[in-house]
C-alpha cells in the first residue's frame, strides 16, 4: 500500500502461551496508527510443556477473551483481520480443539504459524522505525519459546528456541521464591538454548539488541523505577546489562505476592517473570550485548504491516 491512499483498518491478533493480544490499526504505509492495543493473560500454554496439550480450562479462557475482541473488532469497522497462533499452538496434540473454538468465535482459522514466521513478523513490527544502527538481533520472549532474528532491512537469519518465562517456570522454577539448584537448573537449560540461537543467526556479530514482548518491557520499567507501567516511556528505551542482572535478582529473590505488589506487574506475568527475566540476562551475557532496547511493536504490528500489503 502507497502512503497517501486511503488508510486501511486492520486487526491484528496474537495468541501465544501466556497472552492473548489485540492491535486495531490503521495502516498507511509504513506508518501505523493505533486505534486499540489490548492484552489479556489466559495461560493458553498452560501444562502444555508436561502433557503435550491445551487444557479445557485454557481453551475456555481464551475463549471468553477472545469472543471480546471479536465484539469490538467488528464494532470498530476492521476491513481485514488475521489471527497468529504461536508457541503453544503449535506443541499441543488437540491444536484442532483450539482452531475449531477460534472459528466458532472469530469466523476465521487462527494461523499456528512456524517460530521461523514468527520470527519475521516480530523482527518487521520491531525494527521500523527504530533509530538505532543495524545489523539487530531482535529476540522476542515469549511464554513457550523465544525467537532470535538478526538483518537490518530484512530478516537474514532467524531460529525459536522452546524457552520461555511460562516453559522455565513450570519446568524448573517450582519454589517460591525458587531455591537455589532450581535457578542453576534453568540457567544451565536456558545458556544452552541462548548459544545454540545466538551460533545460529550470528548474533554476537549483530551492533544493536532489541528485545520485545512482556517480560522485556517489564524489566524495563523496573530498571527505569516507574511509578507505573508506560508503555510510551519503555518504548524504545535502554536499559543495561548491569540494570538486567540487579532487576532479575531482586525478581527471583521475591515471593509472587511480593512481585504482584509491584506497580508496574501485571498480575498474570507474577509467578513467571523471574523465569523470563533470567532468560533475558543470559540473552545479554552470552551476546556481549551491554544494551537492549526495549520495543513495545511486535508481532502484532508485523501482522497488521501484512495485512494491508
Amino acid at each position: 500500500m502507497k502512503a497517501g491512499a486511503v488508510p486501511v483498518r486492520v486487526a491484528a491478533i496474537d495468541c501465544g502461551t501466556n497472552a492473548i493480544r489485540l492491535l486495531i490499526a490503521d495502516v498507511d504505509g509504513d506508518r501505523l496508527t493505533d486505534v486499540s492495543r489490548r492484552m489479556e493473560i489466559v495461560r493458553l500454554g498452560e501444562g502444555v510443556d508436561r502433557t503435550g496439550m491445551l487444557s479445557p480450562a485454557a481453551i475456555e479462557r481464551t475463549r471468553a477473551a477472545l469472543a471480546d475482541y471479536a465484539a469490538e473488532i467488528a464494532a470498530a469497522g476492521v476491513r481485514r483481520t488475521r489471527m497468529c497462533a504461536t508457541s503453544a499452538s503449535r506443541d499441543a496434540s488437540n491444536a484442532q480443539d483450539f482452531r475449531d473454538m477460534v472459528r466458532g468465535v472469530l469466523g476465521i482459522d487462527p494461523e499456528v504459524i512456524t517460530g521461523e514466521e514468527e520470527a519475521t513478523l516480530s523482527f518487521l513490527g520491531a525494527v521500523k522505525g527504530l533509530d538505532a544502527p543495524g545489523p539487530y538481533l531482535v529476540f522476542d520472549l515469549g511464554g513457550g519459546s523465544t525467537e532470535f532474528v538478526t538483518g537490518t532491512d530484512t530478516v537474514e537469519r532467524a531460529i525459536s528456541m522452546d524457552i520461555g518465562c511460562v516453559r522455565m517456570t513450570e519446568r524448573h522454577l517450582h519454589g517460591d521464591p525458587p531455591a537455589a539448584d532450581e535457578l542453576a537448573a534453568a540457567e544451565k537449560d536456558v545458556t544452552a538454548a541462548v548459544d545454540t540461537a545466538l551460533a545460529a543467526v550470528s548474533g554476537r556479530a549483530a551492533r544493536t539488541l532489541v528485545g520485545l514482548a512482556g517480560t522485556v518491557a517489564t524489566v524495563a520499567a523496573l530498571a527505569h523505577d516507574l511509578p507505573e507501567y508506560d508503555s510510551a516511556r519503555i518504548h524504545h528505551s535502554r536499559v543495561s546489562r548491569d540494570e538486567v542482572s540487579r532487576v532479575t535478582d531482586e525478581l527471583l529473590r521475591m515471593t509472587v505476592e511480593q512481585r504482584r505488589a509491584l506497580p508496574v506487574m501485571h498480575p498474570g506475568r507474577a509467578d513467571v517473570i523471574g523465569g523470563g527475566a533470567l532468560i533475558m540476562r543470559v540473552v545479554m551475557e552470552r551476546s556481549g550485548h551491554q544494551t537492549v532496547i526495549a520495543s513495545e511493536h511486535d508481532i502484532l504490528d508485523g501482522i497488521a504491516f501484512g495485512l494491508a500489503v
